[in-house]
């Protein structure tokens, strides 16, 4: 496959360049985009077609969930399974922004895309791109780094461009995402625990929940 580069405005993202993104992802492609958190690959979690092609540009393991990104609460909520306490003060508090929470999945979300888990992890980004074109189709997209599992997550498209060449269809070249990427917390056992360290420190999501 051919990857085209096109260059956006992460702030005020041309809306040609957003539908060129949007008609990828509607016709089953992976796109990768600039975020609040360094750069993810995109698609659209209800194709299995899709689903297929970004386990298959990351070289990533069928067991590992793939991240997804909502709109907001009510989009979380039409997504997961029961939701606790602990997800709406962990959310209230940090969406949008770089906090990726895991819980568990409904029946509306296909069991490929939790990586047969039953689970799964929502973030709410910051991102311009992402929640415009989320708004653009009106669903959530699936949201994972944009790299070759094993590799470091790519800084610039440039960077996302030279690792995933012939893997996805279209990288938004956004320029620089600086930043650690984003936390994942996992809230569905008794415990809650630290997946992936980034952004927001593990004391300010302890101070979060800790009981009142």
């Amino acid at each position: 496959m051919a990857t085209d580069l096109v260059e956006i405005d992460p702030e005020k993202p041309q809306p040609e360049v957003l539908e060129r993104a949007a008609a990828a992802v509607r016709r089953g492609k992976v796109v990768a985009i600039p975020t609040d958190a360094l750069y993810t690959l995109i698609a659209d979690p209800f194709n299995l077609h899709a689903v297929t092609q970004v386990f298959a540009a990351k070289g990533r393991e069928i067991h590992r969930s793939l991240p997804i990104l909502v709109g907001g609460l009510v989009a979380a909520e039409e997504l997961a399974g029961e939701l606790n306490n602990r997800f709406y003060l962990l959310a209230r508090r940090f969406w949008p922004g770089p906090l990726t929470i895991i819980v568990p999945a409904s029946a509306r979300i296909p069991l490929k895309v939790t990586g047969n888990t039953g689970r799964m992890a929502l973030r709410h980004s910051r991102s311009a791109v992402a929640n415009l074109l989320m708004e653009q189709m009106n669903q959530p997209l699936i949201s994972t780094s944009a790299n070759i599992s094993g590799h470091p997550t790519c800084h610039s498209g440039i960077d996302v461009f030279g690792m995933m060449d012939g893997r996805v269809d279209l990288v938004l070249d956004g320029g620089m995402c600086s930043g650690p990427g984003a936390t994942t917390v996992d809230i569905t056992e008794p415990f809650w625990k630290i997946i992936k360290p980034g952004a927001v420190d593990e004391k300010e999501i302890a101070e979060c929940l800790r009981p009142a």
